[in-house]
């Protein structure tokens, strides 16, 4: 795995061993870098689930001003990333739950919310209202949630954000493209 573009485009990024992180196919992380386009410039990032810290990194090596960097278990590798990507000075590597996380940071907006968390076990379930009561995504920002293919959204009323776009990635990924929104 890679950085695809930008300051440190071609950096290989380490992964965990085994299996209990799945990071971002350059594929998939092209396709939404390519969605995003120039939305990504000075942005200030919010990349939950971080796993590698691909998503967060892709994003300040195409010129994100700042990413924030919320994972449990890969905090550490995500810090090594960071570092070797020379990314580090622009990163905010925080160790823990994404919940508790999210109440640590609220009073702070985010103009790109990444959300990939393991597939199938609810995670972007309890992860998505608490974005939106906490109001962290910008007016015209924009999250992006990754999510297996046989998941479907659930009939919420999210009031800070709408969905604008789902995508389909083969038989195995999906990720919904959410817009931020004025409070009613």
């Amino acid at each position: 795995m890679r950085i695809i573009s930008g300051a440190a485009r071609g950096c290989r990024l380490k992964s965990p061993k085994g299996l209990r992180t799945r990071p971002t196919s350059d594929r998939v992380r092209e396709s939404l870098f390519s969605i995003l386009g120039a939305s990504v410039r000075d942005a200030e990032v919010l990349d939950l689930f971080a796993g590698t810290g691909s998503l967060g990194l892709e994003a300040l090596s195409r010129g994100a001003a700042r990413a924030v960097f919320v994972d449990r278990a890969t905090f550490g590798l995500v810090r090594e990333n960071a570092e070797h990507a020379r990314l580090i000075d622009r990163a905010e590597i925080i160790r823990g739950d994404a919940i508790d996380a999210l109440a640590r940071l609220e009073g702070r907006v985010f103009d790109l919310v990444f959300c990939d968390p393991p597939y199938g076990k609810g995670l972007w379930e309890r992860v998505l209202p608490e974005l939106d009561r906490l109001g962290l995504l910008a007016v015209g920002g924009v999250l992006a949630v990754e999510h297996g293919a046989g998941e479907s959204l659930p009939a919420w009323e999210l009031r800070s954000m709408s969905l604008a776009r789902e995508i389909s990635y083969g038989h195995t990924t999906g990720i919904w493209l959410f817009n931020g929104r004025d409070v009613p």
